[in-house]
């Protein structure tokens, strides 16, 4: 079913997805969930495949919420950069169509209300478009080594590595990266605070080591 779109908040509605792009693209072409399952495999050719396949569906989707060419093409890197960040969270059981458009919806709005923080100084938003505030303020340092934060996340459990990956890094809401990764809101804010108290420890030994 295709929801439609909210005109009396049009910046902040959301794109749904069609039948047609679950998991191929509209014209009936490739596969684009066992595009993404051979390039979690390791198929470079499978995965540039992906990327160029998905280019013009994402800036169809820009097209709609965009009027400036640049904005567009900017929207369509965002997308693209944070499908790169996340691929490895995407579970082939899963419809491939949702977990593009949570993440296309997501940073749409993203852009879209930095645009519109140029015009006013505050915005109001849902609930359902809230983001967990950054690493660092987190961990309750200002002047994170992101190096050494980096090595840090990598250490992490894997779910407590995967949470931080979507909430934090890709800054995708609770409901998106539910919707991305499988897992219920609740194990994700667990494993979003576990890995938030990992991180402090972790860098705190760092800090009284050097």
């Amino acid at each position: 079913m295709v929801a439609s779109r909210h005109s009396s908040a049009p910046p902040l509605s959301l794109v749904a997805a069609s039948p047609a792009v679950d998991t191929r693209r509209a014209d009936g072409g490739r596969d684009w969930s066992d595009l993404m399952t051979r390039a979690q495999d390791g198929d470079r050719a499978a995965y540039r495949t992906l990327l160029e396949d998905l280019t013009p569906y994402i800036r169809s989707i820009a097209g709609r919420c965009f009027k400036e060419p640049s904005d567009v093409e900017d929207a369509v890197q965002d997308v693209l950069m944070t499908v790169h960040t996340v691929r490895h969270a995407y579970d082939p059981k899963r419809p491939f169509g949702p977990w593009l458009l949570a993440i296309a919806n997501r940073r749409i709005i993203d852009r879209l209300r930095s645009q519109t923080r140029q015009k006013a100084r505050e915005i109001a938003l849902s609930a359902e478009h809230e983001t967990f505030s950054g690493v660092p303020a987190n961990l309750g340092q200002a002047n994170v080594d992101v190096a050494a934060l980096g090595e840090a996340i990598e250490r992490l459990p894997p779910e407590q590595r995967q949470a931080i990956r979507m909430l934090k890094l890709s800054e995708m809401s609770l409901k998106e990266a539910a919707a991305a990764s499988g897992r219920s809101i609740a194990a994700l804010k667990v494993a979003t605070h576990r890995a938030l108290k990992n991180l402090r420890g972790m860098l705190q030994d760092r800090s009284g080591r050097s």
